[in-house]
């Protein structure tokens, strides 16, 4: 098994303010450790995103306590988890026993050389702390590993300095921020205070490990951290960013065979994709690779887009989805605008624009209006076919197809015969979001299910509606909720055939009703996005041909870096997008082919037009 080696980067102090905490934060730190903690430094560090700790059970509330086991113990009865707990070495082998056994504590910190004994004493059944001990340079981090430590305090390192420990250490070297990695966002939301569990929230990825220090997100403006030499930002030293050279042989052996496999043909297993979306640093890279490695196969070196325009026909819903900013973002973003309602004349109107600027798609999406029933959707397609009869209509999510047949109190099948008969070409694969119910309770507690949003889309390629799929990740979700909806994905197109592509489509934040609460991440990090369109490729390999990098929620050119790690397709010119721009995204309401063909031809690719199933639009654009 590989060495796996967390570490922290803290400061000490006895006071904490904004302004302190935020300079100690681009210099790298993640966790500030005081005695007592008050008010003023628990905002001062909160709203600077570093993580508090408290040596004593004084003051306010922190994240995290390192202290005696005696007050281990008292923290414990209190009802305090273990991983919220690091008991601090005293010197009395039993003490430290009987607190870690009883309290099941994180970590046990320690000096150098106290972290031999430790070790001995996490090695006992029943205890699974991990040995914590401070170190000041990269020689003191290898004794104290090579003593039986397995998490490292640093302070005042700088990136160079962490990037000499990860090169010399070798194995898997992981930041963390207060807690261990790997406590789940459930776990989080179960034992913490609401404004504790904000604070750790924008503290961590999406596997619990500390978020990089970069500002990029997801709709933010700005470039992606994005180098040339290599896909992974984990790491933020010269040496990392400057050398990309990494491989397959490189790679722990239980991902070489996965991907290996792969190049063979053969499909991943649930757990296997589960591996791949816990991959770190050189991990994504490679993962990268081998999924460029398949679209070449599958796709060459031809990039497709489609020239359509998003028709969103009403931002009034009532439902209830955290993540939407399009119907109930804050005004105090001034995105949103006034609730409205388009009628059906103004959505033909706007249809008959697209047609004369070059448009052979509108897609058709809004927000559920408490009006609506079946037959708007019906009437809304039947008005468009009559002005445009060869406009291609891709609309209506599942849980507008579910929503609408429930009002008419007809079944799915017949619903969706009707508006295949008034003109629906395709539907979207929106309204997916995350198909693992564990994490839609929460993100989206009154839509639809994930065997309603299946029973939509199987019923609907049964007869003959094909449809994209798509994935909304970087809130409140994790690698197993991701390999959960790709086994969704696969399930259906192993039956039906019926998807045409699979789109990423990351969180953006800034507006989201559920990250303004303090409910969830901060976007998903620039990892995370690689890996998910990588990791789309080789899963659906064989299966669904075409991956979307979305321009409108990474921007333009951390989308093309994204077609040389498995996809092949930059989605649409969409003329109008508002639910994204609504979220706060400031990548722009539109493309031109202009912009897709340069962008598409700098990248050393082949641009072309395509329409929504994927067949040519006349020649072959250059």
């Amino acid at each position: 098994m590989t060495m796996r080696i967390t570490y922290a980067h803290m400061r000490p102090a006895e006071k904490v303010n904004a302004l302190w905490a935020t300079t100690r934060r681009r210099e790298g730190t993640t966790v500030v450790e005081v005695s007592s903690l008050d008010e003023a430094s628990w905002t001062g560090a909160t709203e600077a995103k570093v993580g508090t700790v408290s040596t004593t059970l004084e003051g306010v509330e922190p994240l995290a306590w390192v202290v005696s086991p005696r007050d281990a113990l008292v923290l414990a009865k209190r009802g305090v988890p273990g991983w919220r707990i690091t008991v601090v070495d005293s010197g009395v082998r039993a003490d430290i026993v009987d607190a870690l056994a009883r309290t099941q504590a994180a970590f046990v910190r320690t000096g150098r050389t106290g972290a031999g004994m430790q070790a001995e004493i996490t090695a006992l059944p029943g205890i699974s702390a991990a040995v914590s001990v401070f170190v000041d340079d990269v020689p003191d981090a290898v004794e104290a590993v090579a003593s039986g430590a397995s998490d490292l305090v640093l302070r005042g390192w700088t990136s160079s300095m962490v990037g000499d420990l990860r090169d010399t250490l070798g194995g898997t070297v992981i930041e963390r921020a207060v807690y261990p990695v790997g406590v789940s966002v459930d776990a989080l939301r179960a034992n913490l205070p609401a404004q504790h569990f904000a604070a750790a929230l924008d503290l961590v990825d999406a596997g619990g490990a500390a978020r990089p220090k970069y500002d990029w997100a997801p709709g933010v403006g700005g470039p992606a951290p994005v180098s040339p030499n290599r896909f992974s930002a984990q790491w933020g030293d010269e040496a990392w960013i400057g050398d990309g050279t990494v491989t397959l042989a490189d790679m722990p052996p239980d991902l070489q065979g996965i991907l290996a496999r792969v190049l063979d043909g053969e499909a991943p297993s649930r757990d296997e994709v589960l591996r791949l979306f816990s991959a770190r640093g050189a991990e994504v890279d490679v993962i990268a690779q081998v999924a460029d490695t398949l679209r070449r196969q599958v796709k060459g070196d031809v990039v497709t887009f489609v020239v359509n325009r998003n028709i969103n026909y009403t931002n009034q819903c009532y439902f209830k989805c955290g993540f939407c900013a399009f119907s109930k973002g804050p005004r105090s973003l001034e995105l949103r605008g006034e609730p409205y309602l388009m009628t059906i004349p103004q959505v033909v109107e706007r249809t008959v624009e697209a047609y004369e600027r070059g448009a052979t798609e509108v897609c058709l999406q809004g927000g559920i209006h408490p009006d609506f029933d079946g037959d708007f959707y019906v009437a809304l397609l039947e008005a468009i076919k009559h002005h445009v009869p060869t406009m291609h209509c891709h609309g209506f999510t599942p849980l507008e197809v579910w929503q609408g047949a429930a009002t008419l109190g007809v079944p799915i099948g017949d619903f969706l015969a009707r508006l295949k008969a008034a003109g629906l070409g395709t539907l979207p694969g929106t309204a997916a979001e995350i198909l693992d119910d564990r994490i839609r309770e929460h993100l989206c507690p009154d839509k639809v299910r994930t065997a309603q949003w299946a029973e939509v889309m199987l019923t609907a390629h049964g007869l003959g509606l094909r449809s994209t799929a798509t994935m909304m990740f970087g809130h409140i979700d994790d690698a197993v909720s991701w390999a959960n909806h790709f086994e969704v994905i696969r399930t259906i197109q192993r039956t039906t055939g019926g998807f045409t592509e699979f789109v990423p489509l990351p969180f953006v934040h800034m507006g989201a009703p559920i990250y303004l609460r303090g409910r969830s991440r901060r976007g998903p990090t620039w990892d995370e996005v690689v890996l998910v369109h990588a990791v789309a490729r080789i899963a659906f390999h064989g299966m669904i041909d075409n991956i979307q990098a979305s321009w409108v929620k990474l921007g333009l050119e951390a989308g093309t870096r994204l077609l040389s790690a498995g996809c092949n397709d930059l989605g649409g010119t969409l003329m109008d997008e508002t639910i994204s721009h609504a979220a706060g995204a400031s990548h722009g309401t539109a493309m031109t082919t202009e912009e897709f063909e340069e962008a598409i031809v700098a990248v050393g690719r082949t641009p072309l037009q395509r329409t929504t199933l994927y067949g040519e639009v006349g020649d072959r654009v250059s």
